[in-house]
């Protein structure tokens, strides 16, 4: 029980690896702000989550409108008496897949940009004043892989994770002196239904003779533990770093990529 007594905030919590670093947070004893556009599935989490004998809330919310983030940020402080000690920005998009930059239009990369780096920004913005003032906190961004090396036919998707990158590292110095860590997690490709998506996109825009299964053993092939990285496993990392297990770790970015970038 690392986390007994922690009060988590979570965006983009309803589905894939939100939902899990959700639920592998309560097991390790938080209580959880859970928030997403879709409230259905954050609802059947609650529910799941209070089963573990934690507390959850179920908070709608756009990460890119801030008068929305700023009622999230407000929910969690009166339902857990003022506390956030774990704040967890997994909300984002994929945006346009095996698209050459020239074919990219200005609203599907305005789109990727405000979701992916706004949609960071402001719950950062909105959380950091009560983890200051506390003089406690833990911040995770998840980033990616593609935030670490070029991603060709991926402008927009990479752009905004070398974005989260620098914002992370930033504001790592800049809440370092109040006990507060700012760190990323860099996910390689995980399994599930987004990456079923892109290997059908990635299939389709390539044409004859590929297919989603060629698409997937290219990516495979090229890790060094031949081995697609799980939900669990970022929710495991996201666990160490929202831990006091790493208390003198910030400004950095974990790779959890089965050896994809090495």
């Amino acid at each position: 029980m690392r986390l007994d007594g922690r009060i988590a905030i979570v965006t983009g919590a309803a589905k894939g690896m939100g939902r899990e670093i959700c639920l592998t947070l309560a097991r390790e004893g938080a209580d959880l702000a859970l928030a997403a556009r879709d409230v259905p599935p954050l609802e059947a989490l609650a529910r799941e989550i209070e089963k573990l004998g934690r507390r959850a809330i179920v908070q709608q919310t756009d990460v890119t409108e801030e008068a929305q983030v700023k009622a999230l940020v407000d929910a969690t402080r009166a339902a857990f008496g003022g506390r956030i000690d774990i704040l967890v920005n997994a909300a984002g998009i994929t945006g346009p897949i095996e698209t050459p930059v020239s074919e990219i239009s200005v609203e599907d990369f305005d789109q990727v940009l405000i979701v992916n780096v706004r949609g960071t920004f402001l719950p950062i913005k909105h959380v950091l004043p009560a983890m200051i003032a506390q003089r406690y906190g833990k911040v995770v961004n998840i980033s990616g892989t593609s935030g670490l090396r070029g991603y060709k036919y991926r402008a927009a998707y990479s752009s905004s994770k070398w974005a989260i990158r620098g914002l992370t590292r930033t504001v790592a110095l800049e809440a370092g002196p109040y006990n507060v860590n700012v760190n990323a997690v860099h996910p390689g490709i995980v399994g599930g239904a987004r990456m079923d998506k892109l290997c059908r996109e990635k299939a389709r825009r390539r044409g004859a003779g590929w297919t989603p299964e060629r698409v997937y053993q290219e990516y495979v092939d090229e890790m060094a533990l031949r081995r697609v990285t799980t939900a669990q496993d970022v929710a495991d990392t996201v666990c160490f770093l929202a831990s006091d297990d790493s208390k003198n770790v910030t400004g950095q970015s974990i790779t959890v990529d089965g050896g994809w970038d090495v």
